[in-house]
C-alpha cells in the first residue's frame, strides 16, 4: 500500500480514519527509524507480541492494535521519548490486563491468578523494568460492591504516584481515550466521558510534578490535550440533548 510522503506529520486519528492499521504500522516504522538496530528489533518484537495477543480484540470500529500503536507513536513523536523500555511498555500496556493467561501460557480459565505469571513472562522477554511499568498501568480486580469508576481513579492515582515513567505511558493512553472520545460511537461515548472526565485534574497534577520525566514544552503540549479532552467531555455531558 502506498502512503503519502506527509504520513509522518499526519494526526494519528486522521491516519486511522484514512489508512487504518496499515497506515499506523507504517507510521510506527517511520518513528523507530531514529533508533539503532538493536532497539528497533526490540520494539518490533514488542509490537509483534501485542499484535498476536490482541489479534481478535476490537475497539468499537477498529482493531485494538490501532490504540496500542497510537499510544506508542505518541510517546515517540509528541512526548519525545527515546527510552525503549517505556515504548515497549506502551505497546504492551494492556497485555497483562486483557490476556494474562495467554501471555503466561496458562489455561484460559486461570483468571486473575495468571497476572503474576504474565508479568514474569514480560520480565523474562523484555526486562524487569518493562514488567514493572506494565504492572503499574494494569488495573487490579475491583470490589464488585463499590463503584468501578471510583476504584479505577483511586488505582490510577496510587499506582502512578510511585512510577513517573508509568505516568507518561498512562497519559498517552488517556489522551487516546479522552481526546479521541469523539471517534467513538454509540452509548460508549457517554460512558467513556463519564469515566475519564474526573481524571483530567489528576493527570494535570501528575504531569506537572518535577519528577515527571518530560520537557517543559512536552508538558505544555499535554496540558493543551487535557484542555481539549475536557472540552469534549463537556460537549458530551453538559450540553442539553
Amino acid at each position: 500500500m502506498e502512503f503519502p510522503a506527509y504520513l509522518a506529520t499526519m494526526p494519528m486519528h486522521a491516519i486511522t480514519e484514512i489508512h487504518g492499521e496499515p497506515g499506523l504500522l507504517a507510521r510506527f516504522r517511520l518513528e523507530i527509524e531514529a533508533f539503532d538496530e538493536a532497539d528497533r528489533d526490540r520494539l518490533t518484537e514488542a509490537l509483534d507480541l501485542a499484535a498476536d495477543l490482541h489479534r481478535d480484540d476490537r475497539r468499537v470500529r477498529e482493531p485494538y492494535l490501532n490504540h496500542l500503536l497510537r499510544v506508542s507513536i505518541r510517546l515517540m513523536h509528541h512526548y519525545q521519548v527515546r527510552d525503549v523500555d517505556v515504548i515497549v511498555a506502551g505497546l504492551l500496556h494492556d497485555a497483562v490486563e486483557d490476556h494474562p493467561a495467554e501471555l503466561a501460557g496458562l489455561a484460559p480459565d486461570t483468571g486473575s491468578d495468571a497476572t503474576p505469571a504474565a508479568l514474569a513472562v514480560l520480565a523474562d522477554r523484555f526486562g524487569a523494568r518493562v514488567a514493572r511499568l506494565v504492572a503499574a498501568v494494569t488495573n487490579p480486580e475491583y470490589d464488585p460492591g463499590r463503584d468501578r469508576d471510583e476504584q479505577y481513579r483511586e488505582h490510577v492515582a496510587a499506582s502512578l504516584e510511585r512510577e513517573p515513567w508509568a505516568r507518561v505511558i498512562k497519559v498517552s493512553d488517556f489522551t487516546d481515550n479522552g481526546v479521541g472520545v469523539i471517534h467513538t460511537v454509540g452509548p460508549k461515548v457517554t460512558r467513556a466521558a463519564t469515566k475519564y472526565r474526573p481524571l483530567v485534574p489528576v493527570f494535570r497534577d501528575l504531569v506537572a510534578r518535577p519528577d515527571t520525566p518530560l520537557s517543559a514544552s512536552v508538558k505544555e503540549h499535554i496540558f493543551a490535550q487535557l484542555d481539549l479532552a475536557e472540552e469534549r467531555f463537556s460537549a458530551i455531558l453538559d450540553q442539553p440533548g
